[in-house]
């Protein structure tokens, strides 16, 4: 450790408890990886405030000693943003993890950034609401922001951006401001809740987060139907919605995934290419809405298609749905995961999904296709021996090629994973000169470059030290 290293050590302890900060090499491990493919790199030193003046007092020592700052929640995150290449300090938000406030006539909580998803469902269910946003992961409210989160929901609630009422945010200067207020619309000034959301801890850290959430729904039915192919399952995506039935999910899952499926869920579902719904509303309103849905999907070729009212089964189903990863994982062992996403237009979702399934085939890469569709956002998992260079290149060359077919039709190189590092090189294609538009955003509001650094926004050559 250098001098000036030591000193910031030294100022870090001073300002806060002495077990707030540490250097414990395990820790910094820890605070070194996400849950991506990409390579990981420790901190410096790991500090854990436990209100928005210690992350203040933080950000100003981290200024005066010209040291990076990176938020970190859970490392759940897929492209590589918690990692810190250019060392400096990790701040874990974990000790921040308070439910401060249920507004529940106004339909709003506020909470700080260390609360997980499930932490707050538990306490709201009291209150007969729930929170939307659902990626898979039991990810911190802070890091869902940070990186525009959606996952199952998205098709019927939104996604990250459109819960956020008001955000508490500590700038690089060390201020403290709000970037909202409580009311449900507002037209006064520039939309700061939607530029901080989803800058990836680049423009500030999240301190304080208050978020829309809901009523349980009287009555939820789920659904998952086969089909004989990928495009049919798409087709019948289009149409439910074309149709305008309030589907709640709809996610895809291809066929192989579907035995990755029941090997680890010890499930017995038909491996085929299978859409998971979900519907949520009253009894009487979602009987017409599933038989309309019916007839959608049989126009379409749907060979089977079972139901689930209730809760245990539901949540067997959504479980299988989620865990898909974490089956692929166990199923290929001693192998890493890429998880990539990307989203197009509904219309050409069909186009894109079979163009990935035939690229994945073509390199005889293992891994599988399922999303979101009903948003056209769609995910690819791969299993990759990170030690077998060929086969890290042809992962690369895949990984490429949906993320070049999305953006040929005007889509995006990531729908809800976030840039990170690891997209950032798509940033310009897809951007244009917007992307320099963000760039002065960020030198305005991080002159120094040290929030989350070489994370969505590349620094300039002349910048790299």
């Amino acid at each position: 450790m250098t001098v000036k290293e030591k000193e910031l050590l030294h100022e870090l302890r001073e300002a806060l408890k002495s077990h707030q900060v540490t250097t414990n090499a395990t820790v910094l491990e820890q605070h070194g990886k996400d849950e991506s493919y990409h390579h990981p790199f420790s901190p410096d030193i790991v500090v854990f405030p436990e209100n928005a003046e210690e992350v203040s007092k933080i950000v100003k020592l981290a200024g005066a000693y010209n040291t990076p700052i990176i938020p970190f929640g859970l490392g759940t995150s897929l492209e590589g943003h918690v990692i810190p290449y250019e060392k400096g300090i990790s701040i874990d938000f974990s000790q921040m993890n308070k439910i401060l406030d249920i507004r529940e006539k106004d339909f709003l909580v506020r909470v700080q950034p260390g609360v997980t998803r499930s932490q707050l469902n538990k306490e709201l269910k009291k209150y007969g609401l729930f929170f939307s946003v659902d990626p898979g992961a039991d990810a911190t409210l802070g890091g869902m922001a940070a990186t525009n989160a959606s996952g199952t929901t998205s098709v019927k609630y939104g996604v990250m951006r459109d819960q956020v009422r008001n955000l508490e945010v500590v700038l690089a200067s060390g201020e403290i401001i709000h970037t909202g207020n409580l009311a449900q619309k507002s037209s006064s000034g520039y939309n700061l809740n939607h530029l901080f959301v989803g800058s990836e801890g680049t423009l500030g850290c999240f301190t304080e987060l208050t978020l829309r959430v809901y009523g349980i729904p009287e009555h939820i039915l789920a659904a998952r139907a086969s089909f004989p192919h990928i495009d049919d399952a798409v087709e019948a995506v289009v149409s439910i919605l074309q149709a305008g039935i309030p589907v709640a999910r709809v996610e895809l899952v291809d066929d192989a995934s579907m035995k990755q499926v029941n090997l680890f869920s010890d499930t017995d579902y038909i491996e085929k290419p299978t859409l998971f719904l979900e519907f949520h509303g009253n009894e009487a309103g979602l009987k017409q809405d599933v038989a309309f849905m019916e007839e959608i999907v049989s126009d379409h070729g749907c060979e089977a298609i079972h139901f689930e009212e209730d809760q245990a089964a539901r949540n067997k189903l959504w479980d299988a749905r989620h865990n898909l990863a974490y089956a692929y994982i166990h199923g290929n062992p001693g192998k890493k995961m890429m998880v990539t996403d990307v989203c197009v237009p509904i219309s050409e979702l069909s186009g894109a999904i079979r163009a990935a399934r035939q690229k994945l085939d073509e390199l005889k890469l293992t891994g599988g296709i399922l999303g979101h569709v009903g948003d056209g956002n769609y995910h690819a998992l791969v299993m990759l021996d990170l030690t077998d260079r060929e086969e890290v290149q042809k992962a690369e060359v895949f990984n490429e090629q949906i993320v070049e077919y999305a953006l040929e039709r005007n889509g995006t190189c990531t729908g809800e994973h976030g840039v990170g590092s690891g997209k950032m090189k798509y940033q310009e294609r897809e951007h244009g000169g917007a992307l320099q538009v963000m760039k002065n955003i960020k030198d305005a509001l991080d002159p120094s470059g040290l929030l989350n650094p070489n994370k969505l926004i590349q620094k300039a050559k002349g910048e790299e030290e």
